[in-house]
C-alpha cells in the first residue's frame, strides 16, 4: 500500500477503542488480584481446560475437570486480565492487538468462554463505566432508518473486491448447511443446499410473489426464481451488494427478479412468501416488533416465511444485550443476536405460527473456519485489494475466530424456521 492508497476499513479498526481499560496505573491498582481472577476462571471452567503461561514464565492449568477443548495461552502482560475484567470481550480483543496475550489457536479459548458461560458468570463481561459506555454506543447506533443505512454501509460496503476474495463463488455471507448432502461437500455446494432447504419451506409455484428481506449479493433470489419460477423482489440497504446482485442477474439472463434499495419498514404490497437470511441480527431489539409487523403485513393469508437467524441462548441473552460486545463495537454497528423465545412470542402475537425449526450451529463453525482459511490464502497470495492494512486483516481474522468459537461452544446457534400466516 503506497501513500496515495486510501485506508479501507479504518472505521472498523477504531470502532470501540475507547471502551477498553489500559494503562500501567490500572494494572498496578489490580496488583494482587490477578491470582484471584485466575481462580475465578478456574472455578468457572466446568468443561475443558486452559494451559496458561503467565507473565513471570510460570505455567498454570485452569479447569480440566470435564470434557472440552484444551486451549493454550501465553499471558504476556497482566494488563490483559485487567482489560478482560473491566471491558469484557472488547478489552480482550484490544489486549490481543496490544500483544498482551497470544495463542497458537484462539478458537478453543473463545469456545471455552462460551461453553462455560453459565458457570463463569460476569467474568469477561464489561462492568461499571465500561458497561455504561457500551450501552451508550448501542444507543448511538440504534437502527433508525437513517442510522440503519450507515450501519449497513460500515460493514457490507467495505467493497465487493474485498468480499469476493474469501467468500465462496456464490457470495453467500451466511451459514452453509451440510445436512442431507455429502459430508465432504464444498462450501459452495453446502450454500446451494441451504438455499434449497429455504425454498422447500416456502412451497413456491411458478408466478409466486416472493419478498427477500436482506438480499445480500443475490444468490438466494436467483436460486428461488430459477428453481420455482417465482417472481422475487430482493431488498437491501447496501449499495455494493445491490450493484453485484444486479450485475450477476444480468449475466444470468433470468427474469422475474428485482433488487431494490429499500428499508423493510417501507415495503408495501403483499406476497405469497417471504425469505430472510441472517438479516434480523441487523434490526436491533427496539425494532423487532417493526420487523414482525412487516412480515405480518406483507404476507398474504396462508403465506409462508422462511427465516434463517443467529440466536443467543435465552439464559445468556439479557446479560449479553445489556452492553456492547466486541462484535457490536468493531464489526457490526447496531447488530444484536436474537432471543428466540422473544422472537417466537412476537410472531405469535401477529398471527404467525412458528414451525419446523432446524438448528445447525456446528455448520456455522465450519463455514467460519473455511472463510478464515480462504482469507489467509488471499492474504498470502497478495489478492486483497489495496487499502486494507495489517491491522484490518488482524481484526477480520480475530472476528472469524471469535465467532467460530462461539458456535463451537454452543452459546450461539443458527437456525431455520417457517412462519405461517393464518388463512
Amino acid at each position: 500500500m503506497n501513500a496515495q492508497t486510501p485506508l479501507r476499513g479504518g472505521h472498523l479498526v477504531t470502532g470501540g477503542r475507547k471502551l477498553s481499560a489500559s494503562g500501567r496505573w490500572i494494572a498496578r491498582a489490580f496488583a494482587g488480584s490477578f491470582a484471584k481472577a485466575l481462580d475465578g476462571i478456574d472455578r468457572g471452567l466446568d468443561h475443558g481446560s486452559i494451559r496458561a503461561t503467565l507473565p513471570d514464565g510460570s505455567i498454570r492449568t485452569l479447569g480440566g475437570r470435564g470434557d472440552g477443548p484444551a486451549a493454550r495461552i501465553h499471558l504476556k502482560s497482566w494488563n490483559a486480565i485487567v482489560r478482560l475484567a473491566t471491558a469484557g470481550s472488547i478489552g480482550w480483543y484490544e489486549a490481543w492487538v496490544a500483544g498482551e496475550w497470544e495463542s497458537p489457536d484462539p478458537v478453543p479459548i473463545f469456545d471455552l468462554f462460551m461453553r462455560n458461560a453459565d458457570a463463569l458468570g460476569d467474568i469477561g463481561r464489561a462492568k461499571g463505566p465500561w458497561r455504561w459506555g457500551g450501552r451508550l454506543l448501542n444507543l448511538l447506533r440504534r437502527n433508525s432508518k437513517a442510522q440503519a443505512r450507515r450501519n449497513i454501509a460500515a460493514h457490507y460496503d467495505l467493497g465487493n473486491d474485498f468480499y469476493s476474495q474469501w467468500l465462496d463463488p456464490t457470495m453467500s455471507y451466511s451459514s452453509a448447511m451440510w445436512e442431507g448432502i455429502a459430508p465432504d461437500a464444498s462450501l459452495a455446494e453446502a450454500q446451494a443446499n441451504k438455499v434449497d432447504r429455504l425454498g422447500a419451506r416456502l412451497d413456491l409455484r411458478p408466478g409466486s410473489r416472493v419478498l427477500e428481506i436482506g438480499c445480500g449479493w443475490g444468490f438466494l433470489a436467483r436460486g428461488l426464481a430459477e428453481k420455482s419460477g417465482a417472481q422475487v423482489t430482493g431488498i437491501s440497504l447496501s449499495d455494493e451488494q445491490l450493484e453485484w446482485a444486479r450485475g450477476e442477474l444480468a449475466r444470468s439472463g433470468l427474469g422475474g427478479i428485482d433488487y431494490l434499495h429499500r428499508d423493510y419498514r417501507d415495503v408495501e404490497g403483499q406476497y405469497d412468501a417471504i425469505a430472510s437470511v441472517e438479516m434480523v441480527e441487523a434490526v436491533g431489539r427496539e425494532y423487532w416488533p417493526s420487523y414482525f409487523d412487516c412480515l405480518a403485513r406483507c404476507l398474504k393469508p396462508g403465506g409462508r416465511a422462511a427465516l434463517q437467524y443467529i440466536s443467543m441462548r435465552d439464559e445468556l441473552f439479557e446479560a449479553y444485550a445489556s452492553s456492547a460486545d466486541f462484535i457490536q463495537a468493531y464489526i457490526f454497528p447496531g447488530g444484536l443476536l436474537i432471543s428466540e423465545r422473544e422472537f417466537a412470542r412476537l410472531a405469535a402475537e401477529r398471527g404467525l405460527t412458528w414451525q419446523d425449526r432446524t438448528d445447525f450451529g456446528q455448520d456455522y463453525a465450519r463455514t467460519l473456519r473455511l472463510w478464515r482459511e480462504a482469507l489467509d490464502t488471499a492474504v498470502e497470495e497478495g489478492r486483497l485489494p489495496p487499502g486494507f492494512d495489517q491491522r484490518f486483516v488482524d481484526l477480520w481474522r480475530y472476528y472469524l475466530m471469535y465467532c467460530e468459537g462461539g458456535f463451537r461452544g454452543g452459546g450461539i446457534n443458527v437456525s431455520q424456521v417457517t412462519l405461517v400466516k393464518a388463512g
